[in-house]
């Protein structure tokens, strides 16, 4: 465990962005200095073009529990209402989930209310078997302001998100496998081999392509199909503009290219 006090440190591993947050004492809650350095290094992730893919991982015990409840106590004893805070948080996952790179969640220990929102908002997500998962909000009287009500639903389906989000329970990510919303669940020891692999299989796939077709992904996600169809047929357009995609497609065809072909 790293003892560097700033609520999420940066690591570059080539052209991957590992983000950790670093609230290890309160299970990486999410308070307002952990949310306004992680909007910040959407906007310094997604500006960098030495950086194809950002992994978002927790130091500690746990990925990330939630909400800060002190902090929540706090606004409420100055008479404050913890709403504005929850509306950066909220932007700020929408921010993750709209990014035109890709965003990975590892998760260990603890993806709980807000931790697992966070991981909603992201594109892959890469568990240890051990991991506890869930909404969590009702076993404190809470309802979610983060996104789960929302994104859960497509993520686990409708009945799993309803059981989830109507008691608060804790599931282990095992329960999660046949959801297809976990690509991968490791003992812990295999968790950083893991997301690595998978985070250099997104940025060897990293080009305009790979960006315009995330922001695709994201801007038709739950549109009617017809539109959903002109969506994806104007991106194709807009993509096919770009001459390196028929550079590409000229250096994939010459090698295959036989003497019978160039007569």
């Amino acid at each position: 465990m790293t003892t560097d006090t700033a609520p999420l440190l940066v690591e570059q591993r080539g052209t991957v962005r590992w983000l950790l947050l670093n609230r290890p004492e309160r299970r990486n809650a999410l308070d307002v200095t952990l949310i306004e350095a992680l909007d910040k290094q959407i906007t310094s992730a997604e500006a960098d073009p030495g950086t194809a893919v950002i992994a978002v991982a927790g130091n500690g015990p746990s990925f990330c529990a939630g909400g800060d409840f002190h902090q929540f106590l706090e606004l409420h004893e100055r008479g404050d209402n913890p709403v504005d805070f929850l509306t950066d948080v909220s932007a700020c996952f929408s921010r993750i989930a709209a990014s035109p790179k890709p965003w990975v969640a590892v998760l260990h220990g603890h993806a709980v209310a807000g931790g697992l929102e966070l991981a909603l908002a992201c594109d892959v997500v890469v568990a240890t078997d051990t991991t506890l998962i869930g909404d969590g909000h009702l076993q404190r009287r809470l309802v979610p302001a983060g996104g789960s009500s929302v994104r859960l639903p497509g993520a686990v389906g409708r009945g799993l998100s309803r059981r989830l989000l109507l008691t608060g329970e804790l599931l282990p990510a095992t329960a999660f496998a046949h959801t297809g919303w976990i690509q991968a669940i490791v003992p812990e020891a295999d968790l950083d081999a893991t997301a690595t692999r998978i985070c250099h299989q997104l940025a060897d796939r990293h080009s305009p392509a790979q960006q315009r077709l995330k922001t695709l992904l994201h801007r038709i996600d739950g549109m009617a199909p017809e539109q959903a169809l002109r969506e994806e047929l104007a991106t194709f357009a807009d993509n096919w503009q770009a001459s390196s995609v028929a550079d590409a497609l000229r250096a994939f065809l010459t090698p295959h290219t036989t003497k019978a072909d160039t007569k």
